[in-house]
This record gives structure tokens, C-alpha cells and sequence, in this order.
């Protein structure tokens, strides 16, 4: 029977997934420039395949991220996430199984194109906002 992979794989996966989306690195591109093949990068962003210390270092400094943003709220032990939140697996899993579509990179790529901070923080209360008032309802 297979094993699942380690939470803390899977995030630090997915992570790698996110920041190479957004940079707009393909699979293939990463598999290149770090020697390995496309499915092995599909592997590494599964959680399936763990990704060793030396090549998460390869492959911040091609995302253009420190190796801590990996791990930014990725799961502890104690039911905690690294950024002291706690964890609500069911929503978690979810919430990275959809996360990321096109319009998410089109909306995450405009809004890093904002410089005022406060513009910015009015954004956000005003998707949150409207995020309250239409909440999922599992339909699409």
C-alpha cells in the first residue's frame, strides 16, 4: 500500500507550484534548468517525491524567493501552522486543491502592480467583503 505524502511535503509542494505559476515558470522550464524531467517537478509539487535541501535552494533562487517561503504555514506537529494559525485540514486541503486558476493569477498578478499600501488594504476589505456576502455554495 502506498504511503501518503507528509503534509509538510505537500505544502512545501504546493508552495512550489504557486510561486512558479505566478512567476510564470512552466513545468518543463524548472525540470530544465534544474535537470530533471517535467513529472519529476509534478512529483515535487504533489508531495509525492520529497524535494532535498540542495535543490529547494535551486529552486528558490530561480523562483526568486527565500527557502523560507516554503514553509510559510506549512503544518506542525501540535496541530499548528508556522505561522501560529491553527490548522483546519478539511478547509486547507480544499482551499489548495482549487486555488490557483487562471482568473487567481490574473487577479493575484494585477494586484502585485499596486504600490499604495492603503489602496491595497481597501481591495482586500472590499473582496472580503463581497466574499461574506456570496458565500460557496459548492456551485458553479
Amino acid at each position: 500500500m502506498k504511503k501518503a505524502p507528509d503534509p509538510v511535503d505537500r505544502h512545501v509542494g504546493h508552495r512550489v507550484r504557486v510561486r512558479r505559476l505566478l512567476v510564470g515558470v512552466s513545468q518543463e522550464k524548472l525540470g530544465d534548468a534544474l535537470g530533471v524531467t517535467f513529472q519529476q517537478i509534478q512529483k515535487y509539487e504533489k508531495g509525492t517525491n520529497r524535494i532535498s535541501a540542495s535543490r529547494l535552494r535551486q529552486i528558490a533562487d530561480m523562483l526568486g524567493v527565500p527557502v523560507s517561503f516554503f514553509y510559510e504555514g506549512a503544518p506542525r506537529q501540535d496541530g499548528t501552522r508556522s505561522d501560529d494559525l491553527p490548522v483546519e485540514p478539511a478547509s486547507d486541503t480544499a482551499a489548495l486543491d482549487v486555488f490557483w486558476t487562471s482568473q487567481d493569477l490574473q487577479l493575484v498578478r494585477a494586484f502585485q502592480r499596486i504600490n499604495d499600501n492603503q489602496l491595497r488594504r481597501r481591495i482586500i476589505s472590499l473582496v472580503e467583503a463581497i466574499g461574506a456576502a456570496n458565500p460557496v455554495d459548492g456551485a458553479g
